[in-house]
């Protein structure tokens, strides 16, 4: 076997993807041989047409109902608009009788969905998956944009269409196919399986995962799940077609909204100050936009892994990035430096996995044209970089908008604390959290040799080197490279439940027609039914090697 141990080789061209290197270890593909005589079966079942066209009308059906999710929904019970979620639930019922008739089923905040499949050994820790049953809304004036009609479910032969198809209905119902498919077969697994399903993850998560979380930890206590898979990362081939990336999610960014109040005297707007309110604010707006976060590659970190692995598997992987890579892998320090700013260079992309991002998405002030504005406000939305923390947030900002509230002769309450500027004569600037939903970054799931991540990664590789085409697509080889999650997930109420969290959608970057949340979400049929295929085998490698 071929090790990137060497500078010399690899710094020239990448190693094949079946080889291994210390700077990117690779797990070898899992299938499960416990249960290989009934993931044969399985195969079969799921190359036969008609199975196919009922899989594709079980996700057709369940687009079909807007289960869309509203920042300024009320509680669960007193909001109307909750009630959509009890038709889906009607229609998986009906389509998956086996599910929902042989597994054990709970009702959290009454649209939360808790699927239990009790194992025969009591000493194994339970496996947890996850998804969302909500979508984005759909806005009015794109509908006509739509090649399909958004809530259509449209099979047209190849793709279907409409809002959840993708993000993340793909994941509800193809759990559950894998699930119907295994009872059917008479799987009776040894390890406990739970699959919990929210229902506001497009919002703010607190009633659907936030309730099923804290159920959860109730039932099995801290930690007491061996792992969780939610939606997150996919595959596809970023660095040429000879080599598939399959890039799971270890981790996810921290996240806060702060929002900037500017409270000044009123008056008449024909005798006028030289800086009212809203002139302030935009002077903050202007300041914060003009002092980004600085980036920074950590060795160690998600971002510098996936680096690593890009840089020694990718075939066309840029060769100066290459070198910079490799270089810094072997302890240079001036060559990381490089390799940040070219990552930053030659991927814009990463601009915002390398840094805090910062993005003013909400201003307030005014109430007349001729009245001076008393009280304006800005919200700022931050997602926190790896390798920071929501302090250091709060230092940052705070540190770009004192020197401009001196000039104000405004005082600062940063954060519940006054904080030394002006006077106070001009008014104040008050800088808090928003909505109260501070989050810090993730902790970042561990990838050593006997852990669950092994699974995980084996599973992927399996999973694509085992579909349908792959050994005559001219593909070398599959690559597992984790990274981590720009935006939020559902996960970020799960840290109590498990230490090994992995955010994963198996579909291929290609079988998405124009990704989610956006106008013709729509997902390839054919390759939509490889994440039946994922998760059953997933399902098999983890009752039997675990």
């Amino acid at each position: 076997m071929q090790r990137g141990g060497r500078l010399g080789d690899t710094c020239r061209a990448p190693i094949h993807p079946t080889a291994q290197s210390d700077f990117c270890p690779q797990t070898k593909p899992l299938n499960p041989t416990a249960h290989g005589e009934l993931e044969h079966r399985l195969g079969l079942v799921f190359q036969d047409f008609r199975y196919k066209r009922r899989a594709y009308k079980a996700l057709a059906g369940a687009v079909q109902v807007p289960t869309e999710s509203y920042d300024d929904l009320g509680p669960v019970g007193e909001d109307k608009r909750w009630e959509t979620f009890g038709k889906l639930h009607e229609y998986l019922e009906a389509t998956f009788p086996d599910v929902f008739g042989k597994l054990e089923v709970a009702k959290v905040n009454i649209y939360g969905i808790v699927l239990r499949w009790k194992g025969s050994d009591a000493s194994l820790r339970p496996v947890l998956v996850t998804a969302h049953q909500d979508v984005v809304p759909v806005e009015p004036a794109t509908v006509h944009e739509w090649i399909h009609p958004p809530y259509s479910g449209y099979f047209d032969g190849e793709w279907i269409w409409g809002r959840g198809s993708c993000d993340d209905k793909s994941d509800l119902v193809a759990s559950l196919h894998a699930i119907d498919a295994l009872l059917k077969q008479g799987f009776k697994p040894k390890r406990t399986f739970v699959w919990a399903y929210g229902f506001d993850e497009e919002a703010a998560g607190t009633e659907g995962a936030g309730r099923l979380a804290t159920y959860l930890e109730g039932q099995y206590g801290t930690h007491g799940f061996e792992l969780m898979l939610d939606e997150g990362g996919s595959y596809g081939t970023p660095y040429g077609d000879d080599v598939i990336f399959a890039v799971p999610a270890l981790s996810e960014k921290g996240y806060l909204d702060i929002r900037i109040e500017v409270t000044t005297k009123g008056g008449h707007s024909s005798v006028p100050p030289k800086h009212t309110a809203i002139g302030m604010l935009s002077s903050m707006v202007v300041a914060i936009e003009d002092h980004p976060h600085e980036p920074a590659l950590v060795r160690g970190g998600s971002p510098y892994n996936f680096t690593m692995c890009a840089a020694v598997y990718g075939p066309e992987y840029p060769s100066h990035v290459r070198k910079l890579a490799l270089k810094a892998a072997y302890g240079d320090d001036g060559a990381l430096d490089g390799l940040r700013d070219s990552l930053l260079e030659t991927f814009p992309r990463f601009e915002a996995i390398l840094r805090t991002t910062q993005a003013v998405d909400l201003v307030q002030g005014g109430v007349k044209v001729n009245a001076l504005p008393e009280k304006v406000s800005a919200v700022v939305n931050h997602r926190i970089a790896e390798h920071s923390s929501v302090w250091e947030l709060q230092k940052h900002i705070t540190d770009t908008i004192r020197p401009i509230a001196k000039k104000y002769d405004l005082r600062v309450e940063a954060f519940g604390l006054q904080v030394a500027s002006g006077s106070g004569k001009g008014g104040r600037v008050v800088l808090s959290d928003a909505w109260g939903t501070a989050l810090e970054p993730s902790p970042v799931t561990p990838t050593g040799k006997d852990t669950p991540y092994q699974i995980l990664a084996g599973t992927i590789k399996a999973t694509i080197e085992s579909s349908e085409g792959y050994q005559t697509s001219g593909v070398k080889g599959v690559v597992v490279a984790p990274l981590l999650t720009i935006g939020n997930t559902d996960t970020r109420y799960y840290w109590n439940v498990t230490k090994n969290i992995f955010r994963y959608h198996h579909l291929h970057e290609k079988d998405r027609y124009n990704g989610a949340h956006t106008i013709n979400e729509a997902v390839r049929a054919e390759g939509w039914l490889e994440s039946i295929r994922f998760h059953t085998k997933f399902i098999l490698n983890v009752d039997g090697n675990l």
